[in-house]
């Protein structure tokens, strides 16, 4: 929201969180409460929010909303409101981990993986090995196995086992133009981590990342902006692990290196074509920390009272 304001660009902000900072980003009449994404409600909020205000795009920001929105892409366009989501088949591609190595050609390393359930065989297996959900994301149900007794015998085929990766790990933030020409690939190494997000962290240039992202882009079919997660195996080859098909949570870095990937993005979704060429950025360093926004307490308590009608109830900025 901070990197693509102005310019005649003003947000909403929506989220099923009374307590989420991004909402209070925008001024009171602007803020939004939804279901979550999983919730049968949700796309139909969404597009209820969009006729409502008049809404020329919505950025979803959540795994959780992607393949919602995206199977009623055709109804938002007759709104005349545009998705910034990646076309279809990438998003199944990307949100299944399982479904994204076996996409992978010989060029794109990968760790060793399979599908757990009966007809998996631990013999000639190496621990510690990695147990992920299929479908999830920030490090949500993993597991590192360095016994056998630890590994639940009832996990299924909706799990995958991998190669435990010890080396560096790296964020790959990528821009594709809507033609699927690849502008931009920015890496940044994640130096200190909490509750799986980046508080410290740097760009840099290696062309071996840079490869990987553009061609694990290429693969998928994707466009707008992903995120490419890659980690060192032993002898320091990164390999592939996940692409996350939205914007990632450590974006401010790679606009200030200098690709402002969600102005680009956003324009070019109104029309305005991206640079042409490969887009520079510079090694720089990230530190972060929490900071306050004050509020008065009759905002949140709005906000609460909207949570509470539409009990049962992630982020989605939308401008």
């Amino acid at each position: 929201m901070r990197a693509a304001v102005g310019n005649g660009v003003e947000f909403y902000a929506a989220d099923r969180d009374p307590y989420a900072p991004g909402l209070y980003m925008v001024a009171p009449d602007r803020r939004v409460i939804l279901p979550s994404g999983d919730d049968p409600r949700f796309v139909a909020s969404v597009l209820s929010i969009c006729r409502t205000h008049q809404i020329d795009v919505v950025v979803p920001t959540v795994d959780t909303e992607l393949l919602p929105l995206a199977s009623m892409r055709g109804l938002f366009e007759a709104a005349g409101t545009a998705l910034l989501l990646a076309p279809d088949r990438a998003l199944a591609i990307c949100l299944d981990k399982w479904a994204l190595i076996s996409a992978m050609d010989d060029t794109v390393p990968t760790p060793w993986t399979a599908v757990l359930g009966h007809a998996f065989d631990w013999r000639g297996r190496t621990l510690p090995v990695m147990v992920k959900p299929r479908r999830a994301s920030g490090s949500r149900g993993v597991h590192l196995i360095e016994r056998r007794d630890q590994l639940d015998p009832e996990l299924g085929p909706d799990w995958i086992v991998q190669d435990y990766l010890p080396g560096r790990e790296f964020s790959l933030d990528v821009i594709t133009s809507a033609a699927g020409e690849v502008r931009a690939v920015v890496p940044r190494e994640r130096l200190k981590l909490d509750s799986g997000i980046a508080i410290t962290s740097r760009t840099v240039h290696d062309d071996r990342l840079e490869f990987i992202g553009r061609r694990a882009v290429e693969i998928t079919g994707l466009t707008g902006v992903a995120n490419v997660q890659v980690r060192e195996d032993a002898a320091g080859t990164p390999r592939l692990l996940e692409i996350n098909p939205r914007f990632p949570g450590t974006m401010p870095l790679t606009v200030a290196s200098g690709v402002n990937m969600p102005k680009l993005a956003l324009h070019e979704l109104l029309g305005l074509p991206l640079p042409a060429g490969e887009l520079p950025f510079r090694e720089i360093a990230i530190v972060r920390y929490l900071q306050e926004i004050i509020v008065d307490v009759d905002e949140v308590q709005q906000l609460e009272l909207r949570e509470g009608e539409l009990a049962p109830h992630v982020t989605a900025p939308v401008c």
